[in-house]
């Protein structure tokens, strides 16, 4: 247990041997810590020497610096833990006014009564306990804010950010995407990665849960269905694989709905694994707007032994495939009323035949015009792909 340190100032001697006799027991209990200075100089010196002083237990009339004056001094310190008990005479309620309007935390009268003393010293502990356990909890709330900050600054790092992705192939694909946490960190992630030549990966995905937890989750999933995904199997198999894995990372039943394709760059080819993800659309050259057909697979990580069933659909000369996470098509306004699917398809008919970052910027703009200042309440994550020839 740490002691509570009292520095007593006051010209009087007798006084030191009075309180030492007094708090005895507490002294010898470990309890109590008593520091003597004779006048507010003296006090300033102690309290440069000893960092950590409680309470300053101060007479009011003293030589060389009175205790209004070391009072003063002490508020310049800005320490809401250190607290000053103020003494006079009982005849001097001026100053002890004064004193009290000053920042004193309470007085006492002399003679001292040492049993009120005892219980002011006890309530100035209770207040000092207080504040301390306050600056303990602000300094570990400024510490996590700033290991949050790092946390989403990896969490961006680990997402492919360099557009367009694949230059040597500007001249048949267009590809952009983007990532918005609704905390600090989030649980939604998009990759895409080349297999071969003709071959790339794509992937969204939507970790279940928030904040630090599932951003953990998240990172994990993405190594995972990468590592999985170089390796060239099909999406079906793929998928297979990543459930096996993330069933046995998964930590309080965490899961996570993942769209995998594999897209051929040079016939348009998109083969596809809908585990349990909101559903594409397609953007077609022509002007329609299409939703893929739902998804029939269960999401990932939470079930051992099932099987994922594949699809394939074909992307002509100027067809754009859109991904995206439910926190667009969830989002709420501040009347409550949820963005949903229509405004989402009217939104992506006005983006149509565009390149995709415009296509991702103008969807994404749709969405803020819609909520309005409504704090997002889920990570924001859209794909978008196009076949230009």
């Amino acid at each position: 247990m740490t002691p509570v340190k009292i520095l007593s100032v006051d010209d009087e001697q007798d006084l030191e041997l009075l309180l030492t006799q007094y708090f005895r027991r507490k002294i010898r209990k470990g309890e109590y810590e008593f520091y003597f200075a004779h006048n507010g100089l003296e006090a300033l010196t102690t309290l440069l020497k000893v960092k950590d002083i409680d309470i300053i237990l101060s007479d009011i009339n003293m030589p060389e610096m009175d205790g209004l004056t070391l009072l003063t001094k002490v508020n310049e310190m800005s320490n809401p833990a250190l607290k000053c008990i103020m003494v006079s005479a009982y005849g001097d309620m001026g100053n002890i006014r004064q004193a009290m309007n000053n920042g004193a935390f309470d007085f006492a009268t002399k003679p001292i009564d040492l049993d009120d003393l005892s219980v002011t010293i006890e309530k100035a502990i209770e207040q000092i306990n207080y504040i301390k356990q306050s600056q303990k909890e602000h300094s570990q709330l400024e510490s996590l804010k700033t290991d949050l900050a790092v946390a989403a600054e990896i969490q961006q790092a680990i997402l492919p950010r360099v557009f367009p992705p694949f230059p040597e192939n500007d001249d048949v694909l267009d590809l952009a995407a983007l990532m918005t946490p609704a905390k600090d960190v989030g649980g939604d992630f998009y990759d895409f990665f080349r297999i071969d030549d003709d071959h790339i990966g794509l992937v969204m995905a939507d970790v279940s849960g928030k904040g630090i937890p599932a951003a953990i989750f998240m990172a994990v999933s993405r190594t995972l269905i990468r590592t999985i995904g170089l390796q060239g199997y099909t999406c079906d198999v793929a998928m297979n694989k990543a459930n096996e894995l993330l069933c046995g990372e998964s930590v309080g039943a965490m899961f996570v709905t993942v769209f995998y394709a594999i897209y051929n760059i040079r016939t348009g080819q998109l083969d596809y694994c809908n585990a349990g993800h909101n559903s594409p659309y397609i953007l077609r050259a022509n002007g329609n707007v299409e939703m893929m057909p739902m998804s029939t697979n269960c999401i990932i990580g939470i079930v051992e032994g099932i099987s994922y069933e594949s699809s394939t659909l074909q992307l002509g000369a100027g067809d754009t495939l859109v991904m995206y996470t439910d926190g667009v098509n969830e989002a709420f306004n501040t009347e409550l009323e949820e963005y949903g699917e229509p405004r989402m398809e009217q939104a992506l008919r006005e983006v149509n035949g565009r390149t995709c970052r415009e296509v991702i910027d103008g969807l994404l703009a749709d969405v803020r015009r819609f909520t309005n200042g409504a704090e997002q309440s889920d990570d924001i994550t859209i794909m978008a792909i196009k076949r230009k020839a």
